[in-house]
């Protein structure tokens, strides 16, 4: 049996007759047919549709564009959750610990810090240590050892602080930041 491959090109958003681009509802026409390159799509739009356009094609259909919802905005910017980051740790204030070692972690998720190494000073405190990936540096980030039932209110706290919704009402469906353990 011979097996071939179906490669269909997805619609386009201009005519390929007159390359005008499609309007969101505006009417346009397909058509299938088969070359040398395998099947073939083409899309025009009404001006440049015409009966001789249907003759020998193996499918024509009339269909209606519609513009591509614009992509979703990113819930939380890499660069305002760094800068967040740096400011915190300028101030040195205690209070910040935990929305520090937060945004740490969700950089380094994003693949923008890198952990290199955990040391424990000699009060006991595990000191985690990030490197930023472009630029280098180093960061130095305390390890509160946070508790599982601690993480839902630094996290609302954390998306609040980066202009998200306000706290208490932290995104549906976001995952809870876990807390690290050292070998």
């Amino acid at each position: 049996m011979n097996q071939q491959e179906w490669n269909i090109k997805a619609r386009s958003d201009s005519c390929q007759v007159c390359n005008k681009t499609f309007a969101d509802d505006e009417v346009f026409f397909s058509r299938l047919d088969f070359g040398e390159g395998g099947y073939g799509r083409r899309d025009c739009c009404a001006v440049c549709w015409n009966d001789a356009a249907k003759k020998n094609a193996l499918s024509v259909w009339k269909s209606v564009y519609k513009l591509p919802p614009p992509p979703a905005p990113e819930p939380l910017k890499k660069e305002t959750a760094e800068s967040l980051l740096r400011e915190l740790m300028e101030t040195e204030d205690p209070a910040n610990r935990n929305t520090i070692y937060i945004l740490a972690v969700m950089l380094e998720r994003r693949r923008i810090l890198v952990e290199r190494d955990v040391q424990t000073r000699e009060d006991g405190v595990k000191v985690r240590v990030y490197e930023h990936r472009k630029t280098g540096e180093t960061f130095l980030v305390p390890d509160p050892g946070l508790k599982l039932s601690e993480l839902k209110s630094v996290q609302e706290e954390v998306v609040a602080r980066l202009g998200g919704r306000e706290t208490g009402q932290a995104e549906v469906g976001a995952a809870p930041v876990e807390s690290k353990e050292t070998p």
